[in-house]
């Protein structure tokens, strides 16, 4: 049977624009959304149904739930809590206003959007199914991004929360725990300047690898985006589903690194994936010129 799929987050070239895509090829009716439903017009051909959403306003869910209500009939069977942003800084020099902003966007907003969409969830007649996108930088945390490794852990939180709590009900909730993919992530966040340390920065003897970092800039292969969404929808039909899906480029080595490998040898690898080896020497070879 065709499922009801709503996504939120889908602009042109996102991860949610493939999951859209990827769910309409599966058979299911997706119902794809944005704040700015003019930029999904590569789903428009597919005839996929645009809606808009804006995942910050509970106005804008409001008006949604009552739209897909009436599309379905007063129920939805799959939501993908898709949407979200992401803002890189060292800790001691990160901005709280964009922290607190970016925790809106990537935790509440699902909390935000859950509750709005539960009554329609509650109808699905076999069960619904929600799926929350946090990241492997829930649970890998590579310097330089602690605000979005914060909140992607706070989402992880909130989906196992959720995941208990609604069990009850028929509601199965999953955590999408996605690695390196190829996506306009940067380009399609509402903030698209470009990261910069400070001109004081304590950090300004690595300035280069670190904002280059900062900018997103990893040094890791990343699958290609439709791949990751193909993997994912197949994932999320299973008969009997996961609680967690790891897909994406070195979402499972990260796994395995988190499961089996000391914290010695994790530190080592994020210190020459962020530049923090880079500092560390710079430093040693400043205080010997002192």
């Amino acid at each position: 049977m065709p499922r009801t799929v709503l996504i939120t987050g889908c602009s042109d070239g996102g991860l949610g624009a493939y999951l859209a895509v990827a769910f309409h090829n599966h058979g299911d009716r997706v119902f794809a959304t944005a704040r700015n439903p003019s930029k999904t017009a590569s789903l428009r051909p597919l005839g996929i149904k645009i809606l808009s959403l804006d995942v910050l306003s509970d106005e804008s869910i409001k008006a949604c739930v009552q739209e897909v209500s009436v599309l379905t009939g007063g129920s939805l069977d799959v939501l993908v809590n898709n949407a979200g942003g992401g803002y890189n800084a060292p800790v001691v020099e990160a901005s709280i206003p964009q922290i607190q902003d970016l925790f809106d966007l990537n935790v509440c907003s699902i909390i935000r959007t859950t509750q709005h969409f539960l009554p329609l969830l509650r109808n699905a007649k076999d069960g619904a199914l929600i799926a929350n996108n946090t990241s492997v930088s829930s649970v890998f945390y590579l310097p330089w991004q602690a605000p979005y490794n914060a909140s992607k852990a706070a989402a992880a939180a909130i989906t196992e929360n959720m995941r208990l709590e609604l069990q009850p009900f028929g509601i199965k909730v999953v955590e999408l725990k996605t690695g390196g993919v190829k996506s306009r992530f940067f380009e399609n966040s509402a903030s698209r300047i470009q990261p910069v340390l400070s001109e004081s920065s304590i950090y300004a003897p690595a300035r280069e690898k670190i904002e280059s970092v900062l900018g997103g800039d990893l040094g890791v292969t990343q699958m290609s985006t439709d791949q990751w969404a193909r993997r994912v929808v197949k994932d999320l039909s299973k008969r009997s589903l996961p609680v967690q899906v790891w897909r994406g480029d070195s979402a499972t080595k990260a796994w395995l690194i988190l499961t089996f490998l000391p914290v010695g040898f994790l530190d080592f690898v994020v210190k020459k994936m962020s530049g923090l080896d880079m500092l560390e020497k710079k430093l040693k070879e400043e205080a010997k010129t002192k």
